[in-house]
C-alpha cells in the first residue's frame, strides 16, 4: 500500500491526514495549532507554521501506524494571498501578513481608483482588496522599503512550505491567480501591475515563483527540513493549492455545483470551465485547482459571528443553534449586518457590525437567528452575484467547515435558498484536496481523474422547511448602509 499526505496550513492551524494512494481511505490524522491573530494587523511567523505541519505530520503518522519516510507523495494546501518575503538565502524576512490583515486598505483603495475595478477585473479576474497579496506588497514599499529590497523571493503560504521540502520556488495557478499580479486566463504573471503599484526599479520575474500545473510535481523532497521531518528523499511533492481550491478537490466539486464554506472566513464558490471577470468587482474570478475556475465570493466574518453571540448569550454552540431555529420567522424580525472586523465582501475594511429591528419584544432566539442569518445572507447575496456573472452555479448545494456541523445554519441555509443543502463526508476537505492531488502526482495522473474516484458519499441532507427569502432585501439595505463604517483616523 502507498500512502499520500495531505496539508491543511491554515489560519488557525495544520491538518495532516494520510490516506491510501490508490483507495483514498482515511489512515491517519493529526492537527497542530498556529498562534491566533485577528484584524486589522494579522501577522504569523512561517516558522511557527513549519513547526505546526512537524508536529501534525508526527501525529497522523502515529495514528496510521506508520513512519513519515513511508509517504509516497505529499502536497500542501493553505490559506491564500500572505506575503511571504524570502531573502537571498531562503530565510523568511519578516512576519508574514495574511489574507485578514486589513492594513493595506488604503493601497487597496488606491489601486481601484488608478486603474478602475473593471480594468482589474479584465487584467487579472479580481478588483484588490487588503486581503490580496499585491496590496501587502504595496505597503511594505511604503512602510518597510528596505525589507522589499532584502526580498528575492515573494511566495505565497502554501508556496513557502513547498520551497522548505523541495528548495524549489513554485507555486499553482489557483493560488496564483488570488496574488492580484497573475492572469489565469492568460497563464502568465502581470510584472506591469507589480512595476507600476509597486516598484518600477525591480526584475519582478526573478522574484516570482514558477506557476506549475495542478497534475505537476513541484519534486522530490530535496532539502534538510525534509529530512529532519522524516520524509524519505525519494517522496514526491505536488504543486499544492489554495486551501479553498482543495476543499472544492476534497469534496468533489462538479462544475455548476456550489460550496457554502463556514469557517473563520465565509465563501461561496462554484467551479466553471471558463473564467469570470466581475467589472463590478464584487467576484473572485479565480482558478480552481483542477485545470478550471472558481468564482468566489469571502466574507471575513463566518461562524466567529455566532461564536461572539454565543458568549454573549452564555450559551454553547448547541443551545445557540436550537434558539436560533426556534426564533419565529417574522418578517420584521431583526437583521444583522455582521461586519464584525471590517468586511472583504463588499469591500469595507472599516465596517462595523449593525443589528436592525430591534424592540422591547426581542429575545434571545431573535438574537441567535439574525446571527445565523446575518452570516449566511452575505454569501447568499455573494451566490447571486457570481450567477450574475455567467456561471451557473445551480447544480447541488453542499455545506463545509465547521459551520457544516451546526444544524441551524443548515436549515436556515436551505430555506433562504429553497433548495436542499448536504453535507459530504469530508470533514477536512482542504487536507482530502491535498492528498487527492498527491495521489495523482505520484501515480501520473490528471487531477481530476482521482477527484472523481475519491468523491466522498453525502451524510446529511437538509431541505428546507420555510420561506426565509424576504429578510434578504432588508439585509442588503442595512449592509450597505454608508453609516457604518468607522470616521476616518
Amino acid at each position: 500500500m502507498s500512502v499520500v499526505a495531505g496539508v491543511d496550513s491554515s489560519t488557525q492551524s495544520c491538518t495532516v491526514e494520510l490516506r491510501d494512494a490508490d483507495t483514498g481511505a482515511l489512515l491517519g490524522s493529526g492537527r497542530a495549532p498556529h498562534p491566533p491573530t485577528s484584524p486589522p494587523v494579522s501577522e504569523q511567523r512561517a516558522e511557527d507554521w513549519w513547526t505546526a505541519l512537524g508536529v501534525a505530520l508526527a501525529a497522523a503518522c502515529g495514528e496510521a501506524g506508520v513512519r513519515a519516510s513511508d509517504v509516497a507523495a505529499l502536497s500542501v494546501a493553505a490559506q491564500c494571498h500572505g506575503a511571504v518575503l524570502q531573502g537571498a538565502d531562503g530565510s523568511v524576512l519578516r512576519p508574514v501578513k495574511l489574507w485578514n490583515d486589513t492594513t493595506s486598505a488604503p493601497q487597496a483603495e488606491r489601486m481601484r481608483a488608478a486603474l478602475g475595478v473593471g480594468e482589474w477585473a479584465q487584467a487579472v479576474g479580481s478588483a484588490p482588496t487588503a486581503a490580496f497579496t499585491i496590496t501587502k506588497l504595496a505597503w511594505l514599499a511604503e512602510h518597510e522599503p528596505e525589507v522589499l529590497a532584502a526580498t528575492r523571493t515573494v511566495l505565497l503560504p502554501h508556496d513557502h512550505l513547498t520551497y522548505r521540502l523541495t528548495a524549489r520556488a513554485v507555486t499553482d495557478r489557483s493560488e496564483a491567480s488570488g496574488t492580484g499580479y497573475y492572469a489565469a486566463h492568460e497563464g502568465r504573471w502581470r510584472t506591469d501591475l507589480l512595476e507600476r503599484f509597486v516598484d518600477d526599479s525591480r526584475d519582478w520575474d526573478a522574484v516570482l515563483p514558477e506557476v506549475l500545473g495542478p497534475s505537476s510535481a513541484a519534486g522530490p523532497t530535496a532539502t534538510a527540513d525534509a529530512a529532519a521531518l522524516g520524509l524519505s528523499p525519494s517522496t514526491l511533492v505536488g504543486a499544492g493549492a489554495g486551501d479553498q481550491h482543495a476543499g472544492a478537490l476534497g469534496i468533489g466539486l462538479a462544475e455548476g455545483e456550489v460550496a457554502y464554506s463556514l469557517g473563520t472566513s465565509g465563501v461561496v464558490l462554484t467551479t466553471a470551465a471558463d473564467p469570470v471577470h466581475d467589472e463590478a468587482g464584487f467576484v473572485n474570478g479565480v482558478a480552481d485547482a483542477a485545470g478550471g475556475y472558481l468564482p468566489l465570493v469571502c466574507t471575513l466574518n463566518s461562524t466567529k459571528v455566532t461564536d461572539w453571540v454565543a458568549r454573549l448569550l452564555d450559551v454553547d454552540h448547541a443551545t445557540l443553534a436550537s434558539l436560533a431555529l426556534s426564533a419565529p420567522v417574522r418578517p420584521d424580525r431583526p437583521v444583522f449586518a455582521a461586519f464584525l472586523d471590517g468586511e472583504r465582501t463588499p469591500d469595507r475594511p472599516g465596517a462595523m457590525g449593525l443589528l436592525g429591528g430591534l424592540t422591547g419584544a426581542t429575545s434571545r432566539a431573535d438574537l441567535a437567528l439574525a446571527a445565523v442569518e446575518g452570516v449566511l445572507l452575505g454569501l447568499v447575496r455573494g451566490h447571486r452575484m457570481i450567477q450574475r456573472n455567467g456561471a451557473e452555479a445551480a447544480g447541488d448545494v453542499v455545506v463545509l467547515g465547521g459551520g457544516a456541523r451546526s444544524q441551524a445554519y443548515r436549515q436556515v441555509l436551505a430555506d433562504l435558498l429553497g433548495r436542499p443543502v448536504t453535507v459530504r463526508d469530508a470533514s477536512e476537505a482542504t487536507a482530502r484536496g491535498a492528498c487527492i492531488q498527491a495521489a495523482a502526482v505520484l501515480h501520473g495522473v490528471d487531477v481530476t481523474k482521482v477527484r472523481d474516484a475519491w468523491r466522498p458519499a453525502t451524510l446529511i441532507t437538509t431541505d428546507p422547511q420555510r420561506d426565509r427569502s424576504d429578510v434578504l432585501e432588508r439585509y442588503l439595505t442595512l449592509a450597505d448602509w454608508d453609516g457604518l463604517d468607522r470616521p476616518a483616523a
